[in-house]
């Protein structure tokens, strides 16, 4: 059969929810890479980690896959669990992998060029596993120009956001910083979409084939997937706060003791 070009459109509230979700994971991300460095100058691997987990498994992985169920397209597309599982395993490794080499020390152009760069990537890779996870009737005809200027677009805005996250003082710039992030991933996103042209050689659209994830699903997963997180990062936090307050506490309880057996 000839292959066939298939329209595709897009429903614009899942535009718009990719990018709030993208936005949400992008502030928690920063926000715990903030935490990253102790008063001592060392780095906090678990915020660290929660860092890239927030920016890996809700603002980019998450994102993508919102940003796959407002793709329509007139053909039964479904996903295969290893490969979009991979994907998120690779957005989280990536995502701290940059976290925690800027916040490993000084904050400088050279730290920022190589972490900034490896956060862009992360993401495309993250996006091009999951686009390799699609299976249908047909095949993708890519168009090599978009896709390395979709790969660049992630890399100088992911350099951006950090360069912004590591020199945010105040909430409105992590909220700044979170925005520009997010809007990396999703224009990364929508712009290597178009790079990927839908070339249809089924002879029933409608027809889908075995053994695979339905776009029906994913909302579901990705809910859970970003829950799931969502609840883990939580976890930590408030974690963090009782053993700080308890500290503070020991430390109260010490000086008046002291102040006590002075005199």
């Amino acid at each position: 059969m000839t292959p066939e070009l298939l329209p595709v459109t897009y429903t614009p509230w899942l535009i718009a929810l990719s990018f709030a979700v993208s936005a949400v994971g992008a502030y928690t991300a920063l926000s715990a890479a903030g935490a990253a460095r102790t008063d001592d100058r060392r780095v906090n691997r678990t915020n660290v980690f929660m860092g890239g987990l927030a920016l890996g498994g809700i603002g980019i992985w998450s994102m993508h896959f919102i940003g796959m169920v407002a793709w329509q397209v007139d053909l039964s597309v479904g996903y295969r669990l290893l490969e979009t599982m991979v994907s998120l395993v690779a957005a989280v490794i990536v995502s701290s992998l940059a976290l925690g080499y800027v916040a490993s020390g000084l904050v400088n152009w050279r730290r920022l060029l190589v972490a900034g760069p490896l956060a862009g990537i992360g993401v495309a890779v993250m996006h091009y596993l999951g686009m390799y996870s699609m299976r249908f009737d047909g095949f993708f005809d890519w168009d090599a120009s978009v896709v390395g200027v979709s790969i660049l677009i992630a890399m100088v805005a992911a350099t951006a956001a950090l360069w912004l996250a590591f020199n945010a003082k105040r909430r409105s710039h992590r909220v700044a910083a979170a925005l520009v992030m997010a809007t990396a991933v999703c224009t990364m996103h929508y712009t290597g979409m178009t790079a990927a042209s839908v070339m249809c050689t089924a002879v029933n659209r409608a027809a889908m084939l075995p053994g695979l994830l339905r776009p029906a699903d994913m909302p579901v997963i990705v809910a859970i997937i970003a829950l799931g997180v969502a609840g883990i990062i939580g976890t930590d936090l408030l974690v963090q706060r009782i053993q700080a307050r308890s500290g503070v506490a020991n430390d109260t309880r010490l000086r008046s003791s002291e102040g006590v057996a002075a005199r």
